[in-house]
């Protein structure tokens, strides 16, 4: 594990009973009084500063000060007011939901970590209708997306956007995009909400949406928890159907396959009106391991012989949704669909489920690497946003030489493209300017001491893009510079640092981003 840090000077006795927290910055150890109605909400035993210390990644170690434990929003307010009080210096602040970030962006070295899942304190999950927007849930910002789905199908309704993972937090996707195979066709999650709740890193407490506040809006969705902590947001919904039809396409053609995945996302006429309803794609590498399990027992021979004779299979992954009514016509409309397309005849595998089970899809997948023993291990992920126009370049570079060189085995790889035009261009995340882009994920997974390996892989593959003027940009980014912010987000660049001057002038909140500071 590689450790960026010191053992930190924080003190062993912090006493609550009295008023008073022992903190620590990076420089100097500091007697900090909070506010009484906070101070026995802040932790420093052994168990809540070791749980904080790292994240999903387990990459990055550092080690707070302390962890906090708030009841309410307004808690929340208080521990930033008294960070931005602190005569000496204040002290960086991180929210955490899941600590599912893989590079250390939840933590807060010396600093205070918000266990924001102290919020759970009861479902705070409201399901609601107006004239105006039609459904929509209020939704806690600890909320978990696996919860929201439940409180919404028990009123027959669902959101439109997702990641492929439901046991992230709302505030944590949010705050960098929330993408999955629907987000073609809805956007990102971060274009479905109508509203948010915000604790800004002045510590105010601030509704706004469109047409209240709409620059600190449009500034938190995205925006990788610099401006503010998002403790509610306003979610679009719609009706949710019951089942679904799951198809896995094999292609041994890159050209064929990104003709077709570009094909099945078209914004014109009926492929967006009665398309697919979910698109994604993955690898099938020669060096394994290949994970065979969805497609039937008697054909993962043959499978594995086509991925031997290629090297690499391009897999389309497409879902049509249905409910009763759409039952005796359903596989018609999927038919209609595929016949269009041009994979390797004989090569395409259905599974039909519940719409619960396919959103759910990774859990199982959770459980089996968790009593092996594989979850909790490191995760050198990488995450791509690739131009359309270079995407053909980044598979003969990237897939075809680089990936298929490495001695290391082959991570999962995702790889399907999103229309530019379901994105707010006033939010602050960063997409290519292109119509359409590609997202490549390369999701590694190794032992503790062996994750060198696979992050030199990304390495040659970011130096491979820079050679080649291939100019992708990160999803849930990691830079160590400013420089490579300021590269990051490019012309943007001078209106989120003017709002995190307005938002958080101190630069406090979410120093693990390595954006404003360097308390890491």
């Amino acid at each position: 594990m590689a450790e960026n840090f010191a053992v930190p000077k924080y003190l062993t006795t912090m006493t609550f009973f009295i008023g008073f927290t022992m903190l620590s910055t990076t420089c100097t150890s500091l007697v900090l009084f909070p506010p009484k109605d906070i101070a026995g909400m802040l932790r420093n035993d052994t168990e809540s500063i070791n749980s904080t210390s790292t994240d999903y990644g387990h990459i990055v170690q550092e080690f707070p000060a302390a962890v906090f434990n708030p009841t309410s929003p307004n808690d929340i307010a208080s521990l930033i007011l008294f960070s931005n009080n602190n005569s000496e210096a204040p002290f960086g602040v991180a929210a955490r939901g899941q600590g599912h970030s893989v590079r250390g962006q939840d933590l807060a070295h010396d600093g205070v970590v918000i266990n924001m899942t102290a919020l759970s304190n009861g479902s705070r999950i409201v399901v609601s209708e107006s004239p105006s927007l039609g459904s929509y849930a209020d939704v806690g910002g600890e909320q978990l997306w696996i919860d929201v789905l439940h409180a919404t199908l028990y009123h027959g309704l669902t959101p439109v956007s997702w990641t492929d993972y439901l046991y992230l937090s709302v505030g944590g996707t949010l705050s960098n995009a929330g993408i999955s195979g629907q987000t073609f066709r809805f956007g990102p999650q971060i274009s479905n909400v109508y509203e948010l709740d915000v604790v800004t890193g002045k510590g105010d407490f601030i509704t706004c949406s469109s047409t209240k506040k709409p620059k600190l809006f449009y500034a938190v969705l995205g925006g990788l928890g610099q401006f503010g902590i998002i403790t509610r947001a306003r979610i679009a919904l719609q009706p949710a159907p019951n089942r679904a039809k799951w198809l896995r396409l094999l292609y041994s053609n890159f050209s064929a396959f990104s003709s077709d995945q570009e094909l099945l996302i078209s914004t014109s006429g009926k492929m967006e009106r009665d398309g697919f309803d979910y698109v994604e794609g993955l690898l099938l590498m020669q060096q394994g391991p290949l994970d065979l399990s969805f497609y039937p027992v008697a054909d993962q021979p043959r499978i594995a012989s086509l991925v031997n004779k290629y090297g690499v299979v391009y897999t389309i992954e497409v879902v049509k949704y249905y409910d009763d009514s759409t039952r005796d016509t359903v596989d018609k409309v999927v038919e209609n669909l595929t016949k269009r397309l041009s994979f390797v005849p004989g090569f395409m595998f259905e599974q039909d489920v519940s719409y619960e089970e396919f959103l759910d899809r990774v859990r199982n997948e959770e459980k089996m690497l968790k009593s092996l023993g594989l979850w909790d291990i490191a995760h050198p992920w990488m995450n791509l946003f690739v131009p359309k126009s270079r995407i053909s370049d980044f598979n003969s570079g990237v897939f075809k030489d680089i990936l298929l060189k490495q001695k290391v085995p082959a991570a999962l790889t995702l790889i399907y493209p999103m229309n530019r035009n379901k994105w707010d261009g006033r939010m602050s995340a960063v997409i290519p300017d292109e119509d359409v882009f590609y997202v490549v994920g390369l999701l590694h997974s190794s032992g503790f001491n062996e994750w060198q390996a696979f992050d030199e892989v990304n390495k040659q593959l970011l130096q491979f893009c820079e050679d080649a003027g291939i100019m992708v940009k990160q999803y849930l980014p990691h830079y160590e510079t400013q420089e490579d912010w300021k590269n990051h987000f490019g012309s943007n660049w001078q209106s989120f640092q003017e709002m995190k001057t307005k938002s958080d002038p101190n630069k406090i909140l979410a120093p693990g981003q390595r954006i404003f500071n360097s308390l890491l």
